[in-house]
């Protein structure tokens, strides 16, 4: 096991979560790739996620349109803006080499908004291409484990 790698992208998706719990979406937005994918599928076991409905399914244009909704105060999802604490644990490399590295994690998030307290845990597979000594997402899958369940709206980012 490859513990400095370990440490480094255990490093990495804990920044990225505390980038999203205290809204630093610009931020945030510079840690992808051009061309990187952010899913949240409906079927937990789904692999083709182009042909079927996803809760999201984000290219870049889409992320930034997400980001400008949150930040934007114009959507009934996201007014008030939820206040979230997430939790991510269970770091395993999956692959790595000289340019790339997937990783699966645990995540546990806790969402405040209109006096209801949510929680949410899911598997998430992040793809990172290496960016010097650091890393950029190029696909982030979140298979929440409740997926095929009615949820409530999702206003922020998982």
């Amino acid at each position: 096991m490859n513990l400095k790698l370990l440490n480094q992208v255990t490093a990495f998706i804990w920044a990225e979560g505390d980038m999203l719990d205290h809204g630093e979406f610009e931020t945030w937005m510079n840690l992808w790739t051009e061309k990187g994918t952010y899913i949240i599928p409906i079927d937990p076991k789904e692999e083709d996620f182009e042909n079927t409905l996803n809760y999201a399914y984000d290219d870049h244009h889409m992320r930034k349109l997400r980001v400008q909704r949150l930040t934007g105060g114009e959507s009934i999802s996201t007014s008030p803006q939820p206040r979230t604490v997430r939790t991510l644990s269970r770091f395993r490399v999956l692959f790595e080499s000289d340019e790339h590295v997937t990783v699966r994690c645990a995540q546990n998030l806790r969402e405040f908004r209109k006096d209801s307290l949510k929680h949410y845990s899911a598997d998430i597979v992040y793809e990172l291409e290496r960016a010097g000594e650091s890393f950029k997402i190029q696909r982030k899958l979140v298979r929440l484990i409740n997926s095929d369940d009615a949820l409530a709206g999702l206003g922020y980012i998982l």
